[in-house]
């Protein structure tokens, strides 16, 4: 352990994984001690760099809280988060491909029956009657899925970032009938900013990129026997569509939402899932 320096530093820490008992654990830890060396040596960051680092590191941590996790906006806009989700979900070209989860989803939503609206009566903004089926790879009908749905307000705030907002606001689980079918009316989805007052939006600014996430609503859609996808359907012609903040458009994601009549829209949608 003397004369520890440039050259070997990365061995010696290496060395000392051999008693660990998790060989996943090592294999991990190995690959994190071997990149973040690798990275360091690429950089040769000054220590004013590195404690900057540090600092930004911690403060990502302080703004973290039950209903605001700046890590995941982090992970989120490195592309990291879809980089694992592509990872953790591939699959058969014709499953609905999954896209990132967030960092503003929260479990508990209320069960809603089919053709319900999602937004309180006195929020204006233009709607949407949302419908489709959920099926699998064989084409047939899945009964009794569930669409766990949640998506931000006209002004891009989803329930738990807004005090004006009801609990639950635009949230909701819904069952497939017998033919997969399901149906919910709620607000057109619209492009937002991820929040920007933390140290995410500090570098995002400090890279020259903007924030803003095209218009999309969460879904969440799982039924026994199957796997669930976490997913988002986009807008169609949404400005941000080739530029999301977060990486997570897909094309087979993108849908129509055709006027129906003044401030009234439809946008028909399948999910298929494959089986465990």
């Amino acid at each position: 352990m003397k004369n520890l320096a440039e050259k070997n530093m990365m061995e010696a820490v290496l060395a000392k994984l051999a008693n660990c008992e998790d060989a996943r654990l090592k294999e991990i830890s190995a690959s994190l001690i071997r990149h973040v060396h690798e990275f360091v040596r690429e950089i040769e960051p000054s220590m004013e760099e590195w404690f900057a680092g540090i600092r930004f590191l911690t403060e990502t941590g302080r703004i973290c809280d039950d209903k605001r996790q700046e890590y995941v906006l982090l992970s989120d806009i490195l592309g990291v988060s879809m980089l694992v989700d592509a990872i953790a979900n591939r699959k058969p070209p014709s499953a609905t491909e999954s896209s990132v989860l967030g960092p503003f989803y929260q479990a508990g939503a209320p069960a809603r029956e089919t053709g319900t609206d999602l937004a309180a009566a006195d929020v204006d903004g233009d709607h949407v009657h949302v419908h489709g089926k959920v099926r699998g790879l064989d084409g047939k009908p899945i009964q009794g899925a569930t669409l766990d749905v949640w998506q931000t307000a006209p002004n891009g705030l989803y329930h738990m970032q807004d005090q004006g907002q009801d609990e639950f606001h635009l949230c909701g689980k819904f069952q497939a009938g017998a033919d997969g079918g399901y149906a919910f009316d709620t607000l057109c989805p619209v492009s937002y900013s991820i929040p920007t007052d933390g140290p995410v939006g500090k570098y995002l600014r400090a890279m020259g990129r903007h924030p803003f996430r095209p218009a999309h609503i969460h879904f969440i859609v799982s039924a026994p026997g199957h796997k669930a996808v976490v997913t988002q359907i986009f807008t169609d012609g949404d400005e941000y569509l080739e530029s999301d903040a977060v990486f997570g458009v897909k094309n087979s994601l993108i849908a129509r939402f055709e006027r129906k009549g003044s401030g009234r829209f439809e946008v028909e949608y399948d999910f298929v899932l494959e089986k465990n």
